[in-house]
């Protein structure tokens, strides 16, 4: 069996990035950046004040000073300030001329058409300098960049209406078995209801993809096979939940061998998830076949098939891992490494959520990560370090 990391990179190796394409900056929320964002100008474009107060030169506390003009946001004073004098200031509002900083408005009073400082004015008091946060000319959003509503702000400050990036994965996703009911149908004998697609769903589409197709296919070799080549036809990575296994109700692997589907992989020393299958068919489209349990379906959707759809977009494909201690002590697998669902305490330290279970999907809820818990004798004792992968 490989290792995770081992069947990682064998996915990562059959990733071919997709083709890029310009969208609006309204509609590029969650998309991936083909082509780094520019800043033309600096930010701020100009001088300009922190507070609402007066402008004025630098110089002591008690001055009266004739109050010769405003500037707004969008409105600047024109002229300049000189000695003797200051303007109303709002924030934001372009720093006049002459003015060396800004008091505000709390600590200075108006009277007769002038204004008496109650604190001395020092160059650059309340000012926000021309550039302090981005200089022109310079980088602000990488390659790579997942845009989310931050990027997005960044892009705007920029001037960017228009972004380059890279086209959405398209993806299918296929849950095998007679077992599987659908959300609010009544269970009969031996069922249950299917929430394997409705989650890898959601996890494709909170790593940007389009899904082409969600469908529950029964345990019959000539539905598995239309089913799969539609799939196929239409994306560019399919998910297979369940059906994956040698048994005589298994006809996944079959119909993917008769539309030349290439096995890279069966089988990862990995605890939930021994059985996960990677192939990659004649057009391209990848194709991973995760366990049927649910449990082991999000996790091993977390370990390969996130990384997939990242670098299909141009992203890191491995988010970093947080090095955090045992909080207690947990048992080991002589032969497969564990992803234990874990919450952080406010030490810092992970504990489990709960029975640990393939098919114990409430262990799912509230947990922040998976602890990787390397295979050996014995237990990994409470302190011991352990790479925590984010959820």
């Amino acid at each position: 069996m490989l290792s995770i990391a081992e069947a990682r990179a064998a996915v990562l190796q059959e990733v071919r990035p997709l083709e890029r394409e310009e969208v609006a900056l309204a509609d590029a929320q969650s998309r991936v950046l083909t082509e780094g964002v520019v800043s033309p100008h600096a930010s701020p474009p100009f001088d300009n004040s922190a507070m609402d107060g007066f402008a004025a030169t630098a110089g002591p506390a008690g001055r009266r000073l004739a109050l010769v003009g405003e500037s707004r946001a969008g409105a600047p004073y024109a002229g300049t300030v000189h000695d003797g004098e200051a303007v109303r200031i709002s924030t934001g509002a372009a720093l006049p001329a002459g003015a060396d900083g800004v008091l505000q408005l709390e600590l200075a009073r108006e009277e007769d058409g002038h204004v008496v400082l109650e604190e001395a004015v020092t160059a650059g008091r309340n000012v926000r300098r021309a550039g302090e946060d981005v200089a022109a000319g310079a980088l602000v959003l990488p390659a790579g960049t997942r845009l989310g509503p931050a990027e997005l702000g960044v892009a705007a400050n920029a001037g960017a209406a228009r972004l380059l990036v890279a086209r959405r994965p398209r993806v299918a996703v296929l849950g095998t078995g007679d077992e599987l009911v659908a959300p609010g149908q009544p269970l009969g004998p031996g069922q249950i209801h299917d929430s394997n697609t409705t989650a890898l769903a959601a996890l494709a589409r909170a790593e940007g993809a389009e899904l082409v197709l969600v469908a529950r296919v029964a345990d019959d070799r000539a539905a598995t096979q239309d089913a799969i080549a539609g799939a196929l036809d239409a994306a560019d990575l399919l998910l297979l939940s369940g059906g994956v296994s040698v048994g005589p109700h298994d006809h996944v692997k079959p119909a993917l061998e008769e539309r030349g589907v290439a096995e890279r992989f069966w089988r990862v020393a990995l605890r939930p998830g021994k059985p996960t299958w990677f192939g990659v068919a004649p057009g391209g489209t990848l194709v991973l076949g995760l366990p049927g349990n649910p449990v082991s379906s999000l996790v091993t959707f977390v370990l390969f098939a996130r990384p997939a759809l990242r670098a299909l977009q141009g992203a890191d494909p491995l988010p970093r891992a947080r090095r955090a201690p045992l909080a207690e002590a947990i048992a080991r697998h002589e032969a497969r490494d564990e992803c234990v669902r874990v919450r952080f305490d406010d030490d810092g330290r992970v504990r489990p959520t709960g029975p640990q279970g393939s098919h114990v999907m409430t262990s799912l809820l509230g947990a922040e990560g998976l602890a990787v818990v390397p295979r050996g004798n014995g237990a990994l004792e409470a302190g011991s370090a352990v790479d925590v992968l984010p959820l």
